[in-house]
């Protein structure tokens, strides 16, 4: 009824909030499957009862995830980012050796205050 009237403004703005849902919900969805595929703390079974839910329910299924696996979701993509980071400085060579003597370098010339000198180099054992 309201898209009867033509090219209106009204029109338009329904239809960019329309193509603004439908991308919001196909990114989440990509997101959500990647993290449900990537779990290992679930049985397959069990994910594909999630994809299910996801595809039939779309807008509900999305909310109910990110409501009930919203933290943990967050604390795996960190520890995959940890897991990779550690990975490259096995490949790439990183020492915190190397580091510290970078930052004894830099603060030997003034670069760095004693407080950043801390910060990074209590960091660097993260």
């Amino acid at each position: 009824m309201i898209l009867t009237n033509g090219f209106t403004f009204p029109n338009f703005i329904i239809d960019v909030f329309s193509i603004f849902m439908f991308i919001l919900w196909f990114w989440l969805f990509i997101t959500i499957t990647s993290d449900l595929f990537r779990r290992d703390d679930i049985s397959g079974f069990l994910k594909v009862i999630w994809v299910i839910f996801l595809i039939l329910l779309p807008y509900i299924g999305i909310f109910a995830y990110v409501l009930t696996q919203g933290r943990k979701m967050a604390l795996r993509n960190e520890d995959r980012a940890r897991k990779a980071r550690d990975e490259l400085r096995q490949v790439v060579g990183f020492s915190a050796a190397d580091e510290i003597e970078k930052l004894d370098r830099l603060k030997s010339t003034g670069s760095l205050t004693d407080d950043e000198y801390r910060r990074l180099r209590a960091k660097l054992f993260d």
